[in-house]
């Protein structure tokens, strides 16, 4: 489990071919500091298993599924990517609850500058739309954001300039590919509004939904 805020900006330094898949290896300083082989960390909001450790960088093997559903397999050497490791039980929350479970690919539309800040617009695939809303949280790239503008395809968050110097926002071009992660709230709450109750005729009803705690 991660929280979305970045600890530090990586680079991709080999690509290996395997059968069903590849093998990163990202090159690395502060999530070094206690790394070890088969600790989890999140590479773009991808939760990846660390299969080796070196003194300056870590691999981790990526599955078809993975390259499928991320941006990872569009990676090339030199690449930067957002490096998180795993909470800790006395982690404190920055951001918000991320699985690095990713939900989707999402296009990167433009980034428009005021003073220090940046104006990020990205385009999201019509199936996740239900899950953002006004002023919700969501993961782009592994980056806990706020969405400050919603549209039926497209939402806008409001960039800080220490998330912009720190991430590989400023790296991004119109049209790249980055991956976003939905809020896990609100797809335990789609799930329970789409179950049907156990004779089949109404889908679960408010009062469910206030005595699960979700109202």
């Amino acid at each position: 489990m991660f929280t979305g805020i970045v600890e530090e900006l990586g680079k991709v330094v080999e690509i290996t071919p395997q059968t069903g898949g590849l093998r990163l290896s990202i090159a690395a300083r502060t999530v070094l500091s206690d790394l070890k082989t088969g600790d989890s960390v999140a590479v773009n909001g991808v939760c990846l298993t660390a299969v080796e450790v070196g003194t300056s960088d870590f691999s981790a093997d990526l599955s078809q599924e993975t390259l499928d559903r991320s941006s990872l397999g569009s990676v090339s050497i030199d690449s930067p990517v957002n490096l998180e490791r795993a909470v800790t039980p006395t982690t404190r929350l920055g951001g918000h609850i991320v699985q690095g479970h990713v939900d989707g690919r999402g296009k990167f539309v433009s980034a428009v500058k005021n003073g220090d800040y940046f104006t990020v617009t990205v385009e999201f695939p019509p199936e996740l739309a239900r899950y953002f809303v006004y002023k919700g949280s969501v993961c782009v790239d592994g980056i806990s954001l706020t969405i400050a503008k919603l549209s039926e395809r497209e939402f806008e968050i409001a960039v800080i300039p220490k998330t912009w110097d720190v991430t590989n926002l400023s790296a991004l071009r119109p049209g790249d590919p980055v991956n976003l992660e939905a809020d896990i709230i609100a797809k335990y709450v789609g799930r329970l509004l789409s179950v049907r109750t156990e004779d089949d005729r109404d889908t679960i009803s408010m009062d469910t939904l206030r005595n699960a705690g979700f109202l």
